[in-house]
């Protein structure tokens, strides 16, 4: 039987570091970020309709967020929504994408993509997609595409490789989780080292293979749901409760042997924090940006300035190396270098019951 080959973007996320503007009612992927009138999830699905067809491509989101995908994607089927009945990490969220592909079509390949992540050179890109999708249809392997690093960033992961010449794919030797800056530095200077960008590409009779040896608690608790089927919506609630919560980078691909790395130079950002913004967006000579044009920097250097109120005057003095972000009912002026915390006061705010500001 020949090969098919679909698309999972996952879109089940809370964007919490990108708080107060990402919100439980509407996280990051459904917001326009960059200002172009398109939500990032919008983004990322027009970018692979141009090479998979739209019964090809598949939205694994929460419960919580279909009808927000279906007001995004209006062309997208219900049957193309996963939906999720719990959050529980990746591990779980691929794994049910998996068999339900692989209950369409017994011997298909997968691509998984983030809903949130920024991609120039969008040629490049789908090329290297294409290339990805030729190789594991000719190896028993697993692959991510890795993106060449730019600076020493502390806030990707880093996937080390096998260097040889000549080979377009590398043999995987390490994940790296968020480094600190100074392995950061050293993973930079040796050459040896990816950013992983979270975009898989893999036959999901392989990577059902690797849950069931790897992670055999998630693999059991879903293999036994009747996919496509009336009960399934009932069966998977209670495949989900069973299930560990995990990343496919901790669960899977950090055990895996056979896993391969293709090194990719298109320009990518995972779109993660306030900085990885700050770094993509036009700047002054001051190294200042905002979305408004109603805002004065009188001495202020390196900061970012997100303003929802178009008529509000924003006037910052004597400052630098903020990130300032005003909702309508919360502000947050943070230090750049302390942004990683923001998900601490997030979770800090849901144990003090401070729902409505989440």
């Amino acid at each position: 039987m020949k090969q098919k080959s679909f698309v999972t973007i996952m879109a089940g996320g809370i964007g919490s570091r990108f708080w107060p503007l990402s919100r439980n009612k509407k996280p990051k992927q459904f917001l326009d970020l960059l200002g172009v009138g398109k939500s990032l999830l919008q983004m990322t699905y027009e970018r692979f309709s141009e090479l998979f067809s739209e019964d090809e491509i598949f939205i694994v989101t929460s419960d919580n967020y279909v009808e927000l995908v279906l007001q995004q994607i209006p062309n997208i089927s219900r049957k193309q929504i996963i939906s999720e009945p719990q959050r529980k990490n990746t591990a779980p969220c691929i794994a049910y994408a998996a068999f339900k592909l692989q209950n369409l079509h017994p011997d298909s390949n997968m691509v998984v993509s983030p809903a949130d992540h920024l991609i120039l050179e969008k040629d490049d890109f789908l090329m290297n997609v294409q290339e990805g999708i030729s190789f594991i249809e000719n190896n028993d392997a697993l692959l991510t595409l890795g993106i060449k690093p730019t600076k020493p960033h502390t806030g990707y992961g880093y996937i080390q490789f096998e260097e040889k010449k000549n080979e377009r794919f590398k043999m995987v030797k390490t994940f790296t989780e968020k480094p600190n800056l100074g392995f950061a530095k050293q993973f930079i200077s040796s050459g040896e080292f990816l950013w992983n960008s979270g975009i898989f590409i893999w036959n999901t009779k392989k990577i059902l293979s690797s849950f069931q040896q790897y992670l055999p608690d998630v693999y059991e608790a879903l293999a036994d749901v009747n996919y496509g089927t009336d009960t399934e919506e009932t069966e998977i609630q209670n495949a989900y409760s069973l299930c560990p919560n995990i990343s496919i980078d901790y669960g899977i691909l950090e055990k895996e042997k056979n896993i391969f790395v293709l090194p990719t130079y298109f320009t990518w950002s995972d779109l993660g924090t306030w900085e990885a913004l700050y770094d993509i967006n036009t700047k002054n000579q001051e190294s200042n940006t905002a979305n408004t044009k109603n805002i004065r920097f009188n001495n202020v250097k390196s900061t970012i300035v997100h303003e929802l109120n178009e008529d509000k005057l924003v006037v910052l003095q004597d400052v630098e190396n903020l990130i300032v972000v005003d909702t309508d009912d919360v502000l947050l002026v943070c230090n750049k270098n302390s942004e990683q915390k923001l998900k601490e006061i997030v979770n800090l705010l849901s144990a003090k019951n401070f729902d409505e500001y989440l």
